[in-house]
């Protein structure tokens, strides 16, 4: 086990590293949030023990840049505060534990067994979940819904790209898993991206990956969607956000089925299978000349449609009831069903939010149901949207009221040379070959500036 220690103070880090190795488990310590990044992009950790309060930045900020990067080991915060609110913020940002400065070794020691053992046990059952999708996953007994699970048992067996259409909420992720689950690779990765949610500058990296140094940044190598769903399947939700430039590099991945990561040379052959869904038409964007004809034909090899749930009113029962089931396990509430007037209300009702906005009537109606039975007062369906091309239109005068402060280029000169001496805990030629200058450049900076580092 390889434990990272995070704290500005040696005798706290070496203390806990003395005792933490006689356990057996591996140490390294870094004395400030900077340089706990360089180490954790160099590195992989099992789990790492955070001081609140740090130069540089401090634990939550570090919480915070984990998270964002996808950094998933359990956290323990230390602090010598002890205000509840530091525990609570802590918690809120990731951290699985808290500890007051100061305490027992052994109650560390513990709480990091307890913690990686839970975290194993959880890869376990998340790996059991993805090689045991159940048959029923997509819900309905309508003559559309029957017609896809027929196509999903046909397509399963192949490794033929997969188009979902459909629009938002009607299940295009829960027909994108149950392939992947009745499919040959059932037994390896289900990595899903949502091409929308990801900024276009950050969407090339996160897809291909990129090498230490590809770009400002890239302080260390990041394996790509494409590598991580090698051996199962990589879904690629919403293509239809995809920018026009990258979807030339796609089509290049999908006939060769090779990628190279930003700022490489070698080329790395990819064995997953490609399933994209949109909720946009696809050939009226080709027509528009948004989105790439070839490009279109490739993932277009077979296609499936998703109606939406007002198409198909027979399947809001059995799907009300699935929900029903799981809300009753999530909740700890016992309701049995629903009341014949309750369940013709929902059949009655337009569902222009689909499956989606189902889940969120009845959750609703879970939480203000008296009795084992869900009735007509319970469901509450003011909050759904109107028919499309209804909505108010956004405020065109809504504006900031002023541009925020910008920093001069001293201020972002000192700013940097600041963050590069934290991230190597002071190590002058370190931090100057980051910063593309000489060590006796920054030596005169560090004076310059006044720096104590």
């Amino acid at each position: 086990m390889r434990v990272l220690i995070v704290d500005d103070e040696d005798n706290i880090r070496n203390v806990l590293a003395r005792y933490l190795k006689v356990e057996g488990m591996e140490c390294d310590g870094a004395e400030n949030g900077l340089s706990a990044q360089r180490m954790l992009c160099d590195s992989p950790y099992d789990i790492c023990v955070i001081d609140l309060k740090m130069p540089g930045i401090d634990g939550i900020e570090l919480l915070k840049w984990m998270r964002l990067n996808g950094l998933s080991m359990p956290a323990i915060m230390i602090s010598a505060h002890g205000e509840i609110s530091d525990a609570v913020e802590a918690l809120k940002e990731g951290a699985q534990d808290y500890l007051v400065k100061p305490f027992n070794p052994e109650e560390l020691i513990l709480r990091i067994s307890t913690l990686v053992k839970a975290r194993d046990l959880a890869r376990m059952v998340q790996s059991t979940e993805l090689k045991n999708v159940p048959a029923d996953m997509l819900t309905g007994i309508s003559p559309e819904i029957m017609q896809i699970r027929d196509v999903i048992s046909k397509v399963s067996q192949s490794n033929a790209n997969v188009l979902i259409t459909g629009e938002s909420g009607t299940g295009k992720e829960v027909v994108a898993r149950s392939i992947h689950g009745h499919s040959l690779v059932s037994g390896g990765p289900f990595v899903a991206i949502n091409i929308g949610g990801v900024p276009e500058n950050l969407l090339e990296s996160e897809l291909f990956g990129h090498e230490k140094g590809a770009f400002t940044g890239a302080i260390a190598r990041k394996v790509g969607m494409f590598e991580l769903a090698s051996g199962g399947t990589l879904f690629l939700d919403e293509i239809g956000d995809m920018p026009r430039p990258l979807q030339v590099k796609i089509l290049r991945v999908l006939q060769d089925r090779k990628i190279t990561r930003l700022g490489g040379t070698v080329q790395i052959p990819i064995n997953a299978r490609i399933i994209c869904a949109t909720n946009k038409n696809l050939e009226e964007m080709v027509r528009n000349g948004d989105f790439r004809e070839d490009l279109f034909y490739r993932l277009n090899v077979v296609r499936i449609i998703i109606p939406p749930l007002r198409a198909r009113p027979m399947d809001i029962e059995p799907l009300s009831a699935q929900i029903l089931s799981r809300l009753n396990k999530e909740m700890g509430r016992h309701i049995d069903g629903f009341t014949v007037e309750a369940m013709n209300m929902l059949k009655n009702h337009s569902f222009y939010g689909n499956v989606r906005e189902l889940e969120n009537i009845l959750e609703r109606a879970v939480i203000f149901a008296d009795s084992n039975l869900i009735n007509e007062d319970c469901l509450d369906l003011r909050g759904s949207v109107s028919r499309p091309g209804t909505e108010q239109a956004p405020d065109a005068m809504m504006v900031p009221s002023k541009l925020p402060p910008q920093k001069s280029l001293k201020e972002i000169e000192k700013e940097s040379i600041i963050n590069a001496l934290h991230r190597w805990e002071g190590n002058r030629t370190k931090a100057a070959s980051e910063l593309g200058i000489t060590r006796r450049t920054l030596i005169s900076k560090i004076a310059e500036y006044n720096l104590d580092i």
